[in-house]
């Protein structure tokens, strides 16, 4: 699951354990969970190294007797603290959907860190919250803490309080790309204040974000974010580009302002939807007036080529989100971003100068003719037409 699963040393097993190892029909038997064992940790031990085994049926076999276990013999064998963490790692995805296998691995001392930030991630609510309750793990192995953040079945106040303590202890949270922002919105005295109307009840704002949740994974965003960025931009052809192609992100995001509803949000919570959101909500959260939100919703790991294109042309959002976009190598070797980013006077000027090297004739003479550009974008790019029209030569 999160951990390596490499054989263990034989010598490390129990004689019961290694006899049922060797070759012969025992094997069998013991993959499919008929060879009795004196121990729990025996049987865990063997159906692992079973499923490990280079006979495919053999392995099929223990797996499947695995994920077919009885919960109550289940719970037994996670619980075992004489197993090696890879062990209880390989058993950790058939504690889904068993309560008490699940709360036996969880409460085990001898569960690894990693095995715990993968169930973070994957996990109920009410599970996230027993997860929670330890809290040296939390600040031990903060990508537990991620785990909870990016899980939308994780309650709010619980993801909360775990980001709380986090940043009262001076942990950072290396595994979500926005903590720079989600820590600072905790940081006390210098935190925003919410929003207007915001609703600020815990249990509240479990049921609102719920409901976001609920409602984003009936939405079809794909109309915002399908799509090669450089392949829209060739379909233009040899007619005229609009100067700012697709400037507004909210000019198709009607339907995710009618149904989701941000403006009840506090910022935890805006900030949270930025990296667990869709296309709707990312496209109302990057012109959201406070810079934090509108910065980790740039940074959010969903943002597709077709999203950044289409905020590189948009001159309303934040500076310091297009200068992010400015710096994002993987954007900016597309094409259509360089001609946006050129075209949207909050570009830094520098960079628009450097993208503008990169573009076609066609745009660059839409560069020089436009009125809302730096005058240094527009001359330099009527320069350049005049040094190809002149073969590169100046005029005496």
């Amino acid at each position: 699951m999160s951990l390596p699963h490499l054989p263990l040393p034989v010598t490390s097993l129990s004689p019961a354990v290694q006899k049922a190892l060797a070759p012969g029909p025992g094997r069998m038997m013991a993959a499919r969970g008929m060879m009795p064992f004196a121990s729990l940790a025996d049987s865990a031990n063997s159906l692992y190294m079973l499923a490990l085994d280079p006979d495919q049926v053999i392995a099929k076999s223990a797996r499947e007797t695995a994920a077919g276990l009885p919960e109550k013999l289940l719970t037994g064998l996670v619980a075992q603290t004489d197993v090696d963490p890879c062990v209880l790692d390989w058993f950790a995805p058939f504690t889904k959907g068993k309560a008490s296998a699940f709360e036996a691995l969880v409460l085990n001392p001898l569960c690894a860190d990693a095995t715990i930030a993968e169930l973070a991630r994957l996990c109920d609510g009410k599970q996230v919250d027993l997860i929670a309750q330890n809290e040296q793990r939390l600040l031990r192995h903060p990508d537990v803490i991620a785990g909870m953040y990016l899980n939308p079945k994780a309650r709010m106040s619980t993801v909360e309080r775990a980001v709380e303590l986090a940043v009262r202890n001076g942990v950072r949270v290396d595994g979500l790309a926005a903590w720079d922002e989600i820590s600072r919105a905790l940081a006390g005295a210098d935190a925003p204040k919410p929003t207007e109307g915001a609703i600020v009840e815990a249990d509240a704002q479990d049921q609102l974000f719920a409901a976001v949740t609920d409602e984003m994974a009936r939405m079809d965003d794909s109309a915002l974010t399908a799509g090669d960025p450089d392949a829209a931009m060739a379909l233009i052809g040899e007619g005229e580009i609009e100067e700012a192609p697709d400037a507004d992100p909210s000019a198709v995001a009607d339907e995710g302002d009618q149904r989701i509803p941000i403006n009840l949000m506090t910022i935890p919570m805006k900030l949270r939807l930025a990296s667990l959101g869709n296309a709707f909500a990312r496209a109302q959260l990057v012109r959201d007036p406070i810079k934090l939100v509108a910065m980790a919703t740039i940074k959010s790991g969903g943002v597709t080529d077709m999203e950044a294109a289409k905020y590189a042309g948009n001159s309303a959002l934040n500076e310091d989100v297009i200068r992010y976009i400015t710096n994002k190598r993987e954007w900016t070797r597309l094409y259509r971003i360089k001609f946006n980013l050129v075209l949207n006077p909050k570009t830094p000027t520098g960079d628009a100068l450097r993208f503008l090297q990169h573009l076609r004739d066609k745009d660059m003479r839409t560069v020089a003719k436009s009125k809302g550009v730096p005058s240094t974008i527009a001359l330099t790019a009527r320069n350049v037409i005049a040094s190809k029209a002149t073969g590169g030569k100046k005029k005496k």
